[in-house]
């Protein structure tokens, strides 16, 4: 019987993994991303990828940038993450600086990269390019994909296979309608600028804040080096696809009351009915049903940052929203009505806030106001692109 069930548990990976090999459109994927870079004749572009994720889409992705009149400079293959058993990891954390600045030099002159699964900023040559951005220098996609956690699961909810994770984020991808979701984060950063944002939700929360002249990053999917261009934080120059937040760190004095969290984990412990009062942007209460001691351990361990405020994402995209069926968060809160409020380090974002410590913390029943017009209804979006 365990053979049997075991030999069961095989087959419906097999049959999982068989599932998103065919229903992954290649081409279609490597031509969206391109399109979106808006490649100008001559324009160099690189890919950074680790080997054994995604294969398939790189050759199709350097094919599209040579159709669309950019130069192809191949691909650096990242370092497996985790290493292998028996790697020295002391020996690649001292060669990491001098591996960075040998690849800041190499890349200086590279106009656009694309991040593939498995690439993430610990490795060198991603480094080497964040480096060069904030130089304002090039820009980068960033197609994470599944990788890297970008799906959430919701509290007592599992996550669906990953056939099925990648069927929506490809629909995603394919079928946004980018101009009408640009021209929506357009309209809501405008209101942002000129009004208080209010948060509520069942739970408890109810918190208050504005942006004033903070940068505001409308990840809408737009690519071009014109749009680089007009870039003022690091994450301007870093493209997410699939699209669909608009993030910000609001002024931190302006951050006034309270979050109240779903069942969560801290210090990778479990914590309910956590909630957070805030006061000019710091947590000045917390209080919890049960481990709490979790919540002031892991705040406390990140010292200011643990306890600061860091940023307001609202979702936009409507083909990324929480599926009705068997709920989950597609890629980091992007989908309509999905509502991130952060804690720790919001330097990237143009805030004061520093450390390094950084916590995402989703919600999806909460109602966002802007000077009293209600554009987030308990989860649902009720503006449209």
């Amino acid at each position: 019987m365990r053979r049997a069930a075991a030999f069961a548990l095989l087959l419906c990976a097999f049959e999982a993994s068989a599932q998103s090999q065919l229903t992954l459109e290649f081409p279609a994927i490597a031509a969206r991303i391109v399109r979106q870079l808006d490649l100008k004749p001559g324009e160099k572009v690189l890919s950074l990828g680790q080997p054994g994720l995604m294969d398939a889409l790189v050759p199709e992705l350097r094919y599209a940038v040579v159709k669309a009149g950019g130069i192809d400079l191949g691909v650096i293959e990242v370092l497996p993450d985790p290493v292998p058993a028996g790697w020295d990891l002391g020996l690649l954390r001292k060669a990491r600086p001098a591996t960075v600045q040998a690849y800041t030099a190499m890349l200086k002159d590279v106009d656009a990269a694309i991040m593939l699964p498995g690439a993430m900023p610990i490795h060198p040559a991603y480094a080497a390019l964040q480096e060069l951005l904030k130089q304002g220098r090039g820009r980068t996609v960033h197609f994470h994909w599944v990788e890297g956690g970008s799906a959430h699961p919701l509290p007592g909810q599992p996550l669906p296979s990953r056939a099925a994770i990648e069927a929506l984020y490809q629909r995603a991808l394919l079928q946004t309608d980018y101009a009408a979701l640009a021209e929506l984060q357009r309209r809501f950063e405008a209101a942002m600028r000129g009004g208080e944002v209010r948060i509520t939700s069942p739970a408890g929360t109810d918190l208050r804040f504005r942006i004033g002249d903070r940068p505001v990053t409308r990840q809408d999917g737009a690519a071009s080096a014109a749009r680089a261009a007009k870039g003022v934080v690091l994450i301007d120059r870093e493209i997410e696809l699939p699209a669909g937040a608009i993030r910000v760190a609001p002024l931190e004095d302006s951050v006034t009351g309270t979050v109240a969290f779903p069942p969560s984990q801290w210090n990778g412990r479990p914590v309910e009915g956590l909630v957070l009062r805030f006061e000019k942007g710091k947590v000045v209460e917390t209080r919890a049903k049960s481990g709490q001691e979790f919540a002031l351990a892991e705040m406390k361990a990140a010292g200011d940052a643990g306890s600061s405020f860091r940023e307001f994402a609202l979702g936009l995209n409507p083909e990324l929203a929480v599926p009705e069926v068997m709920p989950w968060i597609p890629y980091y809160g992007y989908g309509a009505g999905v509502v991130r409020l952060s804690l720790g380090d919001n330097s990237e974002l143009g805030g004061n806030v520093r450390g390094g410590y950084v916590r995402w913390n989703f919600f999806v029943d909460t109602t966002v106001a802007v000077g009293g017009d209600v554009w987030v209804e308990n989860g649902k979006l009720r503006r449209r692109p």
